[in-house]
């Protein structure tokens, strides 16, 4: 079996210098095909199309909560977390209205260090406001408030302290 393995995968990679390897994939999967020409971004299963046009969207995106919730969504995109869309926090609005008990409000601590907390693999220069990419503060949850949900102190749909 291993040895097949082995082979097959010699053989792929002979194809694939050889630039063979559309060619091979048209007769191992015949519904592979480059849709109108297009091998970059058209190379596709065609038998399975209207799989995905019949795919259910999860996400509704910021548009689908303005008619409904207008004074967060004024105030989230007036503030600092202008670029997140509301499912980022909420979570999927596929069947919300319908069953409004499928988002939630997660005020877990856990959910703003997602963004908040310094990573490993950004650099610390991009830790203060502005700076890099990523323009927003990194917190030490070791240091800053530990125990303490951040939504204690802070609103997150105007990304500022609340007013007491």
């Amino acid at each position: 079996m291993l040895k097949v393995l082995k082979l097959s995968v010699i053989v792929i990679f002979l194809l694939d210098i050889a630039g063979l390897a559309p060619v091979a994939r048209t007769y191992i999967e015949p519904s592979f095909k480059a849709v109108d020409g297009d091998v970059m971004y058209q190379w596709h299963r065609t038998d399975n199309e209207t799989e995905w046009e019949d795919f259910t969207v999860k996400y509704q995106g910021r548009d689908y909560c303005r008619d409904c919730h207008p004074d967060q969504y004024d105030r989230i995109t007036a503030s600092k977390h202008a670029l997140i869309q509301c499912e980022n926090c909420h979570g999927p609005a596929t069947s919300h209205p319908m069953d409004p008990l499928k988002l939630v409000i997660d005020q877990r601590r856990e959910l703003c260090l997602r963004c908040h907390s310094y990573l490993p693999y950004r650099p610390a220069e991009y830790a203060e406001l502005s700076t890099g990419p990523i323009p927003f503060k990194m917190k030490d949850p070791e240091e800053h408030n530990p125990g303490i949900e951040c939504a204690n102190c802070h609103d997150v749909h105007n990304a500022g302290f609340k007013a007491f």
